[in-house]
């Protein structure tokens, strides 16, 4: 549910033209936005990891050369979604998902308190990366991406690494490696313009023909439900129209992406908000930028879908969908 906010009323029939004049302006500028990406180190995107851990994880993300704190973040996210109590079939534990006899050898006392705990970040994220490293350096003289050759080895073992000169031929490997380096994308801060969606115009195409549909807390649009969306509802339909399956809900959608600045939107970015702008976790709502500062989004519960606009108090930041982000990003991480 979102604060309301105050915006003249827009009718829907002026509304399909104004989209149609945003759509077109913005994407004959799209080009020379999308040039020139710039390089320096890898920083983190804002709020992408919750502020408790972000220090930890800038800190630990450049212990070795195989590893950098988008790379880091993403893997924390893949495994427990910043869950330090997480827990699993497997018997893995905590915000890495360490196995047990995994930290019995590798857990480190991170925060120099004097024990091993691997239910706490201080000690559990420091572990990680320098599992990471140990790791590469297994592996170090295999062909290929030292990076991508450390996540297979983190998957399979060192020894298939090794023996198969580079990422092993196994799909489960495979795609864990496509996965972590492709979340990478949504965690790293941009060092440049971020490159347009071409998927976008049809994501706005859809939400603008449900403008005027009754909020659902829950919706997603289906028949049984009349037809009715809730915010992240609304914006999976829009991009499921053109092909990309996002999450369910806002705050792991956030992560479907690289993040491009506020003065960088186009329209079919999608803009998120937050009580927390520290946090991407804390997210609550979501909408699709048109352009002209206004989005197209289900507000709440006795409202319908509808332009509103995006320069509020609790704008959090944006996402320039990406097939390959929105297929990276794990399910069920978040039950908000």
């Amino acid at each position: 549910m979102r604060k309301t906010w105050l915006i003249a009323a827009v009718g829907i029939s002026g509304a399909m033209s104004f989209i149609a004049l945003l759509v077109v302006g913005t994407y004959m500028a799209a080009g020379s936005m999308a040039n020139g990406a710039g390089q320096g180190n890898v920083g983190l995107a804002k709020g992408a990891v919750p502020s408790t851990y972000q220090s930890l994880v800038q800190k630990w993300g450049n212990l070795c050369k195989a590893i950098n704190p988008a790379l880091l973040a993403a893997q924390l996210y893949q495994e427990s979604g910043f869950n330090p109590n997480a827990k699993s079939p497997a018997k893995a534990q905590g915000i890495a998902q360490f196995i047990p006899g995994t930290w019995a050898t590798h857990g480190l006392d991170g925060d120099g308190d004097g024990d091993r705990d691997v239910w706490d970040p201080q000690d559990a994220i420091p572990s990680a990366a320098s599992y990471d490293c140990k790791l590469a350096s297994y592996v170090k003289d295999a062909p290929g991406s030292p990076t991508e050759n450390m996540l297979a080895a983190y998957n399979a073992g060192a020894y298939a690494v090794i023996k198969y000169g580079g990422v092993p031929p196994y799909s489960e490997t495979q795609n864990y490696v496509k996965t972590i380096t492709d979340l990478e994308k949504s965690f790293a801060r941009p060092t440049g313009r971020v490159q347009p969606s071409q998927q976008a115009a049809g994501a706005i195409y859809y939400a603008q023909k449900k403008l005027g549909t009754l909020y659902l807390w829950g919706g997603n649009g289906t028949r049984e439900q009349g037809g009715r969306f809730d915010c992240s509802g609304l914006t999976l339909a829009a991009y499921r129209s053109v092909d990309i399956d996002l999450p369910r809900v806002a705050n792991d959608q956030y992560n479907a992406g690289p993040h491009p600045k506020r003065d960088e939107l186009l329209p079919g970015d999608l803009v998120f908000f937050s009580d927390d702008l520290t946090n991407s976790r804390a997210i609550r709502h979501v909408g699709i930028y048109v352009g002209g500062g206004y989005m197209i989004n289900a507000p709440r519960a006795g409202a319908v879908i509808r332009f509103d606009p995006i320069d509020t108090p609790d704008y959090f930041g944006a996402t320039r969908v990406t097939e390959d982000g929105a297929n990276a990003v794990p399910d069920k991480l978040s039950d908000a």
